[in-house]
């Protein structure tokens, strides 16, 4: 390890470190434009110049110069602080300076920069060039004079989305950043250039003129679009969620989440359910909670109740109604909406065993039955950090943008007991190697072959566990965990006819099964599952409510509450507390605190955020069969009540997938 010098003090730094993370390491802060620490290295703003001997007598980028041994870094000598009040000055010659209109106004690194190392005052007034507007789509607003060419939006999409849509045209002054023709921005991680855009040349076209950052509380939360568990901030005012942004979380999301994540936060206050219903005579009509709640305890199921729970619910919430469901004498839950009924004895068995940034280090990957991309993006970009470092990738099923090398194996499941010769060999040679088991191949009941495969080709070793089910909901672990899976899956409810079906917030469920039962739904969108309900009673999104979420890698994550219910809304243990009197049972708990400690003391890994630990892995029986002709997912931007309640992510859909055009009006 090199040892350096800088600003007088000396210390040691990892081989292959840069200059400027030598000097981060000694707690100097360095400027920055184009540099950023997930993106390969641009060197071409200038803004983090040093000086540094031996060397010659001029100040150096240090985010491309290598730390060497010997190195004397200064960072606040007089050459550097003239060099960077140029540069400075170089950067703002034709930015137009409009920052009391300017969206990024508050935020805009720019803005926080020329206050601390510019010269205070240009000594250029030739007239500033202007560029225009490009259209990256229904996402990503662009006002591209403000933009000072740093690349990090170019770089994002050619190494962590993999899609080379965003480019530079020209040269010198004339270099302009643009999308591919001038078309939309269409991957599903496209609007994380906003956050990477130091100024506001890129900034979000959803959001834009709608608050100052100043005005926002910021609430911690867990993002519930997939199975992934991105940690996510939200921003509200008032009683209103105004935007999603990432939360940096290494582990699980980096700094990234997708733009689904992001933009569904407008359904969140549109097609909301503020009041009970009550059905009568065919119709929905609005009703009080106590007549609500009369019309529940008029049907007097006794031990004749079913809880079938939604994709995006809590744990709290699901405890609950298994505290409703057992005091009255049932064990009939599901989380599993669309009919999957794998086996779920053993949770190793259905878990993301190597972790999301684990699956980085495999060096050969069969993927069973998954369109990464558009059920965890988040994975996808694992993926490709895998395939730069080598790694192999198989896909058995209908063939998709990978957006890295693949080799498909054909639709039929047989291939996973005998594989083609180039992925046996891959795997046999492969030190870590990995399998990804999506929702596509749970439904054809290839688990059992799965983890054959993975007792013939040693995916679990010493150090490393490859076999990982991906999940595309967000309550499917918790859920799991929590007994919520019947043998048979949703027909075993179907068949024990219940009196009564408690829907928690469902909206993928076939409720033309339980044509003879009072369907009573739980939850806080007018969806599907509102629309087969008998009664309707409102209930908190996850922006309105503390919970804990496990994601596919179970792991456990606490979210807290940003905003207030809408109406006569309410958050939802409450709601199953109130059903507990109204059914004359106890359910053990009054608060959201007792509720929280009973169940960590039955499921005690819901009690402490982290990994789960679910054991060893189960063998399984060689024998797949059936043909994987279709993936669940069909349109990404509408597979949740908030996101289909959602405007952006209609517009998403219609332009992006179904090629539908909008006219721009003139700004």
């Amino acid at each position: 390890m090199p040892k350096v010098t800088v600003d007088g003090l000396e210390l040691e730094v990892p081989q292959g470190a840069t200059v400027l993370q030598a000097c981060e390491l000694a707690g100097k802060e360095i400027p920055r434009f184009c540099y950023h620490e997930r993106l390969s290295i641009a060197g071409n703003c200038r803004m983090c110049l040093v000086e540094v001997k031996p060397g010659p007598p001029k100040p150096q980028a240090s985010c491309a110069l290598p730390a060497a041994e010997g190195q004397d870094i200064r960072t606040d000598s007089e050459m550097v602080r003239r060099a960077r009040e140029g540069v400075m000055e170089f950067l703002l010659i034709n930015h137009p300076l409009d920052c009391p209109i300017c969206d990024q106004g508050g935020e805009c690194d720019l803005q926080d920069q020329s206050v601390a190392y510019g010269r205070g005052a240009s000594r250029y007034h030739e007239p500033k060039r202007a560029v225009t507007e490009k259209y990256m789509g229904p996402l990503i607003k662009t006002v591209m004079t403000r933009c000072i060419q740093c690349t990090r939006c170019v770089r994002f999409s050619e190494e962590i989305a993999g899609v080379d849509e965003i480019g530079a045209l020209y040269r010198g002054e004339n270099m302009q950043i643009t999308t591919y023709l001038e078309k939309a921005s269409s991957h599903e991680m496209s609007a994380n250039v906003i956050d990477l855009c130091p100024v506001g040349a890129l900034t979000s076209r959803p959001y834009a003129f709608e608050a100052r950052p100043w005005e926002l509380k910021k609430t911690l939360s867990i993002d519930v679009s997939d199975a992934c568990g991105a940690n996510i901030r939200l921003d509200s005012r008032g009683r209103e969620v105004l935007r999603i942004l990432p939360r940096v979380n290494d582990d699980v999301n980096e700094e990234w989440i997708s733009d689904k994540a992001r933009y569904q936060v407008d359904g969140l206050t549109r097609r909301r359910l503020d009041k009970p219903w009550l059905r009568r005579d065919g119709k929905l009509v609005a009703a009080t909670w106590e007549e609500a709640f009369a019309a529940v305890a008029k049907i007097n199921p006794g031990k004749s109740v079913a809880v079938v729970a939604g994709d995006m619910v809590d744990c709290e919430t699901m405890f609950a109604a298994k505290a409703l469901a057992g005091a009255l004498g049932s064990d009939l839950l599901e989380g599993r909406q669309t009919g999957l009924d794998y086996d779920c004895s053993n949770l190793a068995a259905v878990n993301f065993n190597s972790g999301l940034a684990g699956i980085e280090e495999a060096d050969a990957i069969l993927i069973v039955g998954s369109q990464v991309r558009w059920e965890a993006p988040l994975v996808q970009s694992r993926l490709r950090k895998a395939a730069k470092r080598g790694a192999k990738l198989f896909v058995v099923g209908p063939e998709w943008e990978t957006t890295v090398p693949t080799t498909f194996l054909g639709l039929d499941l047989a291939v996973i007991d005998k594989l083609q010769a180039e992925a046996e060999a891959a795997l046999k040679g492969a030190a870590r190697p990995a399998l990804i088991l999506g929702g596509a191949g749970l439904g054809k009941g290839a688990l059992d072959a799965c983890l054959a495969l993975a007792t013939k080709y040693k995916l679990v070793r010493d150090g490393w566990n490859g076999f990982n089910v991906l999940h595309m909901a967000a309550a499917r672990m918790g859920g799991l965990m929590l007994g919520y899976a019947q043998k048979g899956g949703i027909a075993d409810l179907v068949k024990a006819k219940p009196k009564m079906l408690i829907s928690l917030g469902a909206d993928e469920v076939d409720y033309t099964k339980f044509a003879g039962s009072m369907i009573v739904y739980v939850g806080h969108h007018g969806d599907k599952g509102a629309h087969a309900a008998d009664v309707i009673l409102p209930a908190a999104a996850f922006s309105e409510k503390p919970g804990t979420y496990v994601n596919t890698e179970g792991r456990v994550q606490w979210a807290d509450k940003a905003v207030f219910a809408p109406g006569d809304a309410r958050e939802d243990w409450t709601i199953l507390r109130a059903m507990a009197d109204a059914l004359g049972v106890s359910v053990g708990f009054d608060s959201f605190d007792a509720l929280r400690s009973a169940m960590a003391k039955a499921v005690p890994a819901l009690g402490r955020e982290g990994l789960a630990d679910y054991g060893a892995l189960p063998k399984g029986k060689a024998g797949a069969k059936g043909k994987i002709e279709a993936y669940p997912i069909k349109d990404f931007y509408l597979t949740n009540p908030i996101a289909r309640a959602s405007v952006t992510m209609q517009r998403c859909s219609a332009e992006l997938l179904h090629g539908e055009t909008f006219a721009e009006a003139a700004e």
